[in-house]
C-alpha cells in the first residue's frame, strides 16, 4: 500500500505533504472544509491529479492532517493497494427518501458480501438518522461485517453537510467503500472521554432521533437550564453537553448522543442518532485531560504494528470545547500509533464504528473513532 497526502488552503493552492513516491491510486479520500468545494473547481483538480482513482469525500467541522488541525482546508489522501479490491456503494436521502434504515439497506445490497473485510462509510450530517442507516447496512451484511466512517460536518451551523462519490459533494448523499481480500488489514477504536453531570433522567417522550422530554419535562427547557447564557448559541452550544443514554438496569450498553437541531415551538431537540422511549439518560460534561486520554484510548484500541493509515473521525462538540487545545487528541494518537501511520480525518456530526464488547456497530456521538488500514 502506496500514500500521498495533498492539502488546500486558499493563499497557497494545493501542495504535497507527503508522498510514496508516483503512485496509481485506487482510492482517494477528502475532507474539505465548508464552501470549499461549493464551485466544483477544488474536486475537478484531485481528477487532474487522480485521473483513475475512485474519489470519496466530504465537508467538516474541520480536518485532520498528521498533528495539525485545519479549518477552511482541503486534506486529500490517495491509496494504492497492490491487492486488495474495492466496491463503491452510493445513495441518496432526502425528498421523498427520508428513511434512514432504507438508505443503509440500498447501500448494504451494493457490497457483495464474498470476501467483504471491512466497511467505511461517509454520510450526509443533518437528514440522516445515523443509528438508523447503520442498522440498515447491518441487516444486509450481517454483525460480523465492521462498520466505520462518520456523519459529515457543517462547521457549527448545521444547516446543509455534503458528500461526494466521483462528483463534486451534494447534501443528502452517502457513499459506502468496501474492502476486499485477505492481504487487507482493518483495526479500530472508538473512545469519549466526557463526564456525567447531574441526575439520571428517563426518556419519556421520543419519537425516533427526537426528544421530547425527560422526567416529563421539556428536554429543550433542561438543557437551556445546564448551558446559561450558552443558551442563546443553541444548537452549537448544545454540543458543549451531550447525551449519554442506556437501557434501564444496563449502562453497560451506553451511547452518546450529539444535538443536531432544535424547535422552539415543541420545546424538541433532534439528535444524531435515535433516542429511545425508556431509556435512561444523563447530561454530560468534558475535561480537556479526559478527552485528550480518551483519543490516546482509542488509538490503543485501533493499533496494530502494520498500520499505514489512520482515519480520524472526531465529534465537532469536542473541537468546539477544547477550543485552541484541539490538535492536542490528534497528538495523542500520533504518539500512539508512531510516525509510520500517516494520519488524516475530519470532525463530524457524528462517528461510526461497533460498540464496546459487541460486535454490532452503531452511531456514536463525541468520541474519537479511528480506523486503522494496512495492506499485507
Amino acid at each position: 500500500m502506496q500514500l500521498e497526502q495533498r492539502i488546500w488552503l486558499p493563499r497557497d493552492g494545493w501542495r504535497i505533504l507527503n508522498s510514496d513516491g508516483p503512485i496509481a491510486p485506487a482510492l482517494v479520500i477528502f475532507f474539505a472544509a465548508p464552501g470549499t468545494t461549493d464551485d466544483g473547481a477544488r474536486f475537478n483538480e484531485l481528477k487532474s491529479f487522480y485521473p483513475a482513482a475512485s474519489i470519496i469525500g466530504c465537508t467538516t467541522g474541520g480536518e485532520i492532517s498528521e498533528t495539525d488541525v485545519h479549518d477552511g482546508s482541503i486534506i486529500a489522501t490517495a491509496i494504492a493497494f497492490e491487492r486488495a479490491g474495492l466496491v463503491f456503494a452510493e445513495t441518496s436521502i432526502g425528498g421523498e427518501e427520508r428513511n434512514s434504515f432504507d438508505a443503509g439497506v440500498r447501500l448494504g445490497r451494493g457490497l457483495p458480501r464474498q470476501g467483504l473485510r471491512g466497511v467505511f462509510l461517509l454520510s450526509d450530517g443533518t437528514q440522516v438518522n445515523g443509528t438508523e442507516l447503520v442498522a440498515g447496512i447491518q441487516h444486509v451484511l450481517g454483525p460480523d461485517i465492521t462498520i466505520t466512517g462518520g456523519l459529515a460536518g457543517d462547521g457549527s451551523s448545521f444547516v446543509s453537510t455534503r458528500v461526494g462519490f466521483n462528483a463534486n459533494p451534494e447534501p443528502g448523499k452517502l457513499v459506502a467503500v468496501g474492502f476486499y481480500g485477505p492481504e487487507i488489514r482493518l483495526g479500530y477504536g472508538s473512545v469519549g472521554g466526557w463526564d456525567a453531570v447531574g441526575p439520571e433522567r428517563i426518556v419519556t417522550r421520543s419519537a425516533g432521533n427526537t426528544l421530547f422530554d425527560l422526567d416529563d419535562l421539556p428536554a429543550l427547557d433542561l438543557y437551556k437550564k445546564y448551558l446559561g447564557l450558552e443558551a442563546a448559541n443553541l444548537p452549537a452550544s448544545a454540543l458543549l453537553c451531550p447525551l449519554r443514554i442506556h437501557p434501564a438496569g444496563k449502562p453497560e450498553a451506553s451511547l452518546v448522543r450529539t444535538v443536531i437541531g432544535i424547535d422552539e415551538e415543541r420545546k424538541a431537540m433532534t439528535f444524531a442518532g435515535t433516542i429511545p422511549q425508556g431509556h435512561v439518560a444523563q447530561i454530560m460534561l468534558g475535561h480537556f485531560d479526559h478527552l485528550i486520554a480518551g483519543a490516546g484510548q482509542a488509538a490503543r484500541k485501533a493499533a496494530f504494528p502494520e498500520a499505514q493509515l489512520a482515519i480520524l473521525v472526531s465529534c465537532i462538540g469536542r473541537k468546539l470545547l477544547m477550543g485552541q487545545q484541539t490538535a492536542d487528541e490528534v497528538e495523542a494518537v500520533h504518539d500512539v500509533l508512531g510516525q509510520a501511520c500517516r494520519l488524516t480525518g475530519f470532525y463530524s456530526y457524528g462517528e461510526i464504528a461497533p460498540m464496546e464488547n459487541s460486535p454490532f456497530c452503531d452511531l456514536h456521538n463525541q468520541t474519537m473513532t479511528i480506523t486503522t488500514i494496512a495492506e499485507a
